[in-house]
C-alpha cells in the first residue's frame, strides 16, 4: 500500500508546477538541479502548469517522462486556446485544439502517467449549459477531465447532473470567487488550494488552522470515490510545496522523504531573518500569466 492511500481511494497531494527558482532554499539546492526530479523524489503528483501558457513539445513530455519515479502521476491544464481565448466555441476549432494537445499528451497517457486534464474556465464564463454540453461530448474518451468553475452561477444541481453524465469531475476549490463546496460527480476528485491573498491570490501562506478543517474533507471524499487528486496553487516563497507537507503530516500521511524535507523546510525559514520581499503585479505577471486573466476578467 502507497504513502497516500487510504481506505477506499487513493490520495495524491502535491503542488501546482514544480519549476519556480524561488524554490530554491525550500526544496531545490541550487538553481541548477534538476527541478522535477529533485520534485519528484519526494512527492508522488504534480499539475502541470506550464501547458496553460503553450503547447509543449514533445520532447519536454518525454522528458517529464524519464525524470520520474515509477509511482509518480501526473495531471495537466488544457491551453488556454481552448478555455480562456476561445471559451469552448467550438465553432472556433476547439475540437482541434483539443485533439493536437491530448496528441501531445499521448505518451504521458499511454504510460499510465497522465491521471487527468484539468480544464480552468475563466471567471468570465458564466452558466452556459448547452455550450458546455457540446464541449464535453467532443473530449477524448480515453482521457478523464476535471472542470474548474470561476463563476459562482455554475454553483447549481444542473452543473453536477452535467459533469455526472460525461463522468468529469468537479474541482473542489479553495478561493475567493467561489465557496468551498465539495461536489462528487464521478470516481474521482479534484482539489485545487489558491490560497486568499487579498491582491494576489497565490502569494498566501496557510495556517495551520486553515488546513485543519480540510483534513477530514479529504478523508472523506476517499471514501466515496477511487482516488483523491489535490495540488497546492500558492507558490509564491515555496509556500505551496511547505503548505502541502504540512497537511500531509496533519493527515497522517507523510512521509519519511516528506517529513525530512518540512524539516529543512523549518529550519531554512526560521534561518531567514525577515520576510521575503512582497512579488510585485510586475513580476507575477512574469511568472504566471493567469493572474493577467483574472485583472482583465477573461
Amino acid at each position: 500500500m502507497s504513502p497516500d492511500q487510504v481506505q477506499n481511494g487513493q490520495i495524491y497531494l502535491g503542488t501546482s508546477g514544480w519549476s519556480y527558482s524561488e524554490w530554491v532554499g525550500v526544496l531545490y539546492e541550487t538553481d541548477r538541479d534538476s527541478k522535477l526530479r529533485t520534485y519528484a523524489h519526494i512527492f508522488t503528483t504534480a499539475e502541470i502548469d506550464s501547458t496553460f501558457y503553450a503547447y509543449p513539445s514533445q520532447r519536454t513530455v518525454m522528458g517529464w517522462l524519464r525524470y520520474v519515479n515509477p509511482d509518480f502521476v501526473f495531471t495537466a491544464k488544457m491551453p488556454q486556446i481552448v478555455t480562456h481565448k476561445k471559451k469552448l466555441d467550438l465553432t472556433k476549432g476547439v475540437d482541434e485544439d483539443v485533439k493536437r494537445f491530448c496528441q501531445l499528451m499521448a505518451p504521458l497517457q499511454q504510460n499510465g502517467k497522465l491521471r487527468c486534464i484539468l480544464i480552468q474556465l475563466p471567471p468570465s464564463l458564466d452558466f452556459q449549459p448547452e455550450a458546455m454540453e457540446k464541449f464535453l461530448e467532443i473530449l477524448p474518451a480515453e482521457y478523464r477531465f476535471a472542470v474548474e468553475f470561476r463563476h459562482l452561477s455554475w454553483m447549481r444541481p444542473e452543473t453536477w447532473n452535467l459533469l455526472e453524465r460525461h463522468r468529469v469531475a468537479y474541482v473542489v476549490v479553495d478561493e475567493p470567487l467561489l465557496p468551498p463546496e465539495i461536489h462528487t460527480t464521478t470516481d474521482f476528485c479534484y482539489f485545487r488550494w489558491h490560497g486568499k491573498g487579498t491582491r494576489l491570490w497565490y502569494d498566501y501562506r496557510y495556517e495551520e488552522k486553515e488546513l485543519t478543517p480540510w483534513v477530514p474533507k479529504v478523508d472523506e471524499t476517499a471514501k466515496k470515490v477511487n482516488t483523491v487528486y489535490g495540488y497546492f496553487n500558492n507558490h509564491f516563497h515555496g509556500y505551496a510545496v511547505e503548505n502541502c507537507l504540512q497537511i500531509l503530516e496533519m493527515m497522517g500521511k507523510a512521509t519519511p522523504r516528506q517529513r525530512e524535507a518540512m524539516t529543512r523546510i523549518k529550519a531554512y525559514r526560521s534561518s531567514v531573518s525577515k520576510k521575503p520581499p512582497s512579488t510585485t503585479l510586475t513580476q507575477y505577471l512574469s511568472v504566471d500569466k493567469d493572474v493577467l486573466n483574472e485583472v482583465h476578467g477573461e
